[in-house]
């Protein structure tokens, strides 16, 4: 069987190779959906503007809904020769229909068909991963309040720094997310243009009207000009982008927890239901989903790469190269996806191991930048208090105690005017305390941002 994409100049059949080779039915099948949807807006396009009459309208609606039916069910065969799914569902219609099925291609090509269909299915898989980093987000605000009083070490260069609530910890993540769904909205928003009735690349000579499509999709605008809309993958490489900083802040995230739930860190009990175990030890309780989600973000910082390089020696206009644009985007979309699906249930039902925490507090003195703060508040220089903590934590080390439990006369050989209120500030609870800066762990503005988070993602205290 001949494709419908293969015009009377050819004077020969296709080397069974080349069908082969130029196949992408196994890959591009899962745009159907988006496809056919893009095809039915056309046809009452093409109806409106008195290129279909109203009954073929009709008849290509139905048959098309019936396609979608049986490529759902998978009783629609798919043959190789006819390439991609674009041709399945145009031939499908052809042998259901004749020449009412032959006129549906009226005023479009593949190349902005095919645009629209893959925008339409990238404008979905943004929404779902949209929801789904909200739901994350909600999982890490809900730990705020469970964890209120829990203080953890804030690390820089992997050394124990200051003092954070964990509440605070959360929140950071919540930050970055949230960044990352403003890139997801602020991609959407250029993805959400149609390029259907451009045609191949110059638009067409017939009458059609590309309002009344997009309207019809639910696109925001028009592609502007029909060499960039045959040629545009900017629709591709921007999500990729947006997915592959989502990628690496799951990466930050499940590094930071395989850390901490080693023995030598204690922090944290993975829930087993989200472990695995070993062939041969019998002892392991092995982080495997936080290590494939670190390195599951290989991969789609490689499907960005891919795309990339896909695109950078392209000529205007359409170039048979961006067949293999599908491929990464689906990987990329489906890899995130999965991460975000078991991020959310690790976050709410994992268990900070508070005893631990706890005892571990007054290891590598987090209290020191905040004495050096109140010696700067009483009007010592800030580098020469900065050389006399670093001093006093010298000692400290050398005694093999914490600083609250040195003497106050060793802090008032730094100054004599210091008095016990120098005692109020050290210790991890007192230094988290004594920040006041906004966006600081100070708890009056840790329980600020809490409420702010609670509203913006319509969360409620019971």
């Amino acid at each position: 069987m001949t494709s419908p994409s293969r015009s009377g100049v050819f004077s020969t059949a296709p080397d069974r190779r080349v069908d082969a080779f130029t196949a992408s039915v196994d890959v591009d099948r899962r745009l159907y959906v988006h496809d056919i949807a893009g095809s039915i807006a056309h046809a009452q396009m093409l109806a409106d503007v008195g290129l279909l009459t109203g009954q073929e309208c009709c008849q290509l609606v139905e048959a098309l809904t019936a396609i979608q039916q049986e490529l759902a069910d998978g009783t629609l065969p798919l043959r190789a020769e006819l390439e991609d799914i674009h041709m399945h569902i145009e031939q499908a219609l052809i042998e259901r229909l004749g020449e009412v099925g032959r006129k549906l291609h009226t005023g479009r090509s593949r190349n902005d068909q095919v645009s629209t269909a893959l925008r339409l299915w990238i404008r979905d898989a943004l929404d779902r991963v949209d929801q789904r980093l909200v739901a994350l987000q909600r999982a890490l605000v809900t730990r705020c309040d469970r964890d209120a009083d829990i203080i953890l070490p804030a690390y820089t260069h992997l050394q124990r720094a200051q003092p954070v609530l964990a509440a605070h910890y959360w929140l950071a993540y919540c930050e970055k997310f949230e960044r990352d769904r403003q890139r997801l909205a602020d991609a959407r928003r250029r993805v959400n243009a149609c390029p259907l009735g451009t045609a191949a690349v110059a638009g067409t000579s017939l009458p059609v009207d590309r309002e009344n499509v997009a309207r019809r999709l639910g696109f925001e605008t028009l592609v502007a000009n029909s060499l960039d809309a045959s040629s545009d993958r900017d629709f591709v490489l921007e999500p990729l982008f947006v997915l592959a900083v989502i990628a690496c802040h799951l990466s930050t995230w499940a590094e930071e927890w395989i850390l901490w739930s080693t023995a030598e860190f204690g922090f944290l009990k993975l829930p087993q239901q989200f472990c695995t175990g070993s062939s041969i030890m019998p002892q392991k309780v092995n982080p495997d989903v936080l290590e494939l989600t670190r390195g599951r973000s290989a991969r789609v910082l490689g499907d960005l790469q891919t795309a990339l390089v896909l695109v950078k020696g392209l000529p205007l206009a359409y170039n048979r190269d961006l067949q293999e644009d599908k491929r990464p985007v689906f990987d990329a979309f489906d890899t995130v996806e999965a991460c975000l699906e078991l991020a959310e249930p690790l976050v709410r039902e994992t268990e900070l191991e508070t005893d631990v925490l706890r005892s571990r507090l007054d290891q590598g003195y987090l209290d020191a930048t905040t004495l050096m703060e109140y010696l700067t508040q009483r009007g010592v220089a800030q580098r020469r208090a900065h050389h006399a903590v670093g001093e006093l934590v010298r000692q400290a080390l050398e005694q093999g105690v914490a600083l609250a439990e040195l003497p106050l006369a060793a802090f008032q050989h730094l100054d004599p005017k210091v008095d016990d209120t120098v005692y109020a500030v050290l210790g991890a609870t007192n230094a988290v305390a004594a920040f006041v800066s906004a966006g600081s762990t100070a708890p009056s503005q840790v329980a600020r941002q809490v409420q702010r988070w609670k509203r913006q993602l319509g969360l409620h205290d019971d």
